[in-house]
């Protein structure tokens, strides 16, 4: 998963929690993201781009740390 702005990502399915490590090492939770939204993130090409668009803005976060 080579992206120049997403290090690591982890999902749980049942509190459907997106948990986003950025390459700066800031860690965020997106909170009550579907499924289908991580499974096209974790298929997207661009997965900086697909936070971007998708992602932020849209769910409730909370910085972890």
């Amino acid at each position: 998963m080579p992206s120049s702005v997403v290090a690591h990502m982890d999902y749980n399915e049942q509190s459907k929690n997106l948990r986003i490590t950025y390459t700066s090492g800031m860690v965020y939770d997106y909170k009550d993201v579907p499924q289908r939204e991580y499974n096209q993130m974790l298929a997207a090409q661009s997965k900086g781009q697909y936070l971007n668009y998708h992602i932020k803005g849209k769910y409730k976060y909370r910085k972890v740390g």
